[in-house]
């Protein structure tokens, strides 16, 4: 996607925009506002120059249902708070409800459509649902970067029926990771966390040949930490993929990549906030508790190492982060390399 925004006229088109608007909720508030803010700029630029902003985007795992708990409209008012700008809403990302929102809209107007992940076209890449998708609109503008290593309807399906363009945002991480992946000053280290291995699988198959440090935190680290024979107790985890995770670090060992994994975890009985935590070592979370941040210690031992690393890619929060404390670990790496 080398085009963006500067080559295109956008005055009276109907634009597609995906955005991430997986943000994190605590009833139906945002708890985290800054992915909403960071995509105003291609949002009021848009709006601005004239265009009929449609907002696409999916939110959890609804896994191609309906859940109410799941739906975009409170993240739709919560982005119109952002914006400064009247939002509008839609019940649906296609057929006739989200037709009719769109045929209302004038130029200037932003309307949000519902979760895509409500269908399970969305997730499959659905060639049907990726041309439904296409004919809201007129023109197709990615500013999703943290969704595009994904290949579903609304991230690539879509611009097989649609000119494609970079968003401001996308254009600023491309630019950076090009910068950061294509002639990086060495060593380089990657980090990479979330909650699952199963997202970011591209992602770790490409990055432990290109980086010398891979460090794995989130959720993620317990697939890794329990292929190796950990036990991890009750912290979420993906046994079908424990022979992909030693499948990559096997990579790394080839490619001269060191992976860094959690030396020791804040474990808690309950994920819920200020609920009581211990921090203990891999080999002693008990069975009763889950790993719900990487440890002081690892986040430590890391730090030291800053001095020697000339270019640090960071995907993915090391814990838990929308949920104090256990926003603890990626608050002091990210300090310590700010």
């Amino acid at each position: 996607m080398s085009k963006n925004l500067d080559d295109v006229k956008v005055t009276g088109q109907r634009v597609l925009l995906r955005a991430d608007l997986n943000v994190p909720v605590q009833g139906e508030k945002v708890s985290d506002l800054t992915r909403l803010e960071r995509l105003v700029p291609t949002l009021r630029e848009l709006a601005d120059k004239g265009a009929k902003v449609i907002v696409i985007s999916h939110f959890d795992r609804p896994k191609g249902k309906v859940v109410p708990a799941m739906s975009l409209r409170p993240i739709a008012a919560a982005l119109a708070q952002v914006l400064g700008h009247s939002v509008a809403f839609a019940e649906d990302c296609v057929g006739q409800k989200a037709e009719q929102a769109v045929a209302a809209m004038k130029n200037g107007d932003v309307l949000v459509l519902e979760n895509t992940r409500f269908h399970a076209g969305e997730e499959a890449n659905d060639p049907e649902f990726s041309r439904q998708l296409a004919s809201l609109a007129d023109i197709y503008v990615n500013d999703a970067f943290s969704a595009a290593h994904r290949a579903h309807a609304s991230t690539e399906g879509v611009t097989r029926y649609l000119p494609a363009f970079a968003g401001r945002l996308m254009q600023v991480e491309l630019a950076a990771l090009n910068k950061a992946l294509g002639t990086p000053a060495h060593p380089v280290a990657a980090i990479v966390a979330g909650s699952k291995v199963s997202t970011k699988l591209d992602l770790l198959n490409n990055l432990v040949k290109k980086v010398d440090i891979l460090v794995i935190g989130g959720a993620m680290a317990n697939t890794f930490l329990a292929a190796q024979g950990h036990d991890v107790g009750k912290s979420l985890q993906e046994k079908d993929l424990y022979k992909t995770a030693l499948e990559i670090l096997e990579i790394a060992r080839t490619h001269g990549c060191e992976v860094v994994l959690p030396s020791d975890v804040v474990v808690a009985e309950t994920f819920a906030a200020n609920t009581p935590t211990r921090v203990v070592g891999i080999d002693a979370i008990p069975a009763n508790m889950m790993a719900l941040d990487v440890g002081p210690a690892t986040v430590a031992a890391f730090i030291k190492r800053l001095p020697t690393i000339q270019t640090i890619i960071w995907n993915g929060p090391l814990g838990a982060f929308e949920t104090k404390p256990f926003d603890a670990s990626t608050n002091a790496l990210a300090e310590a390399i700010a």
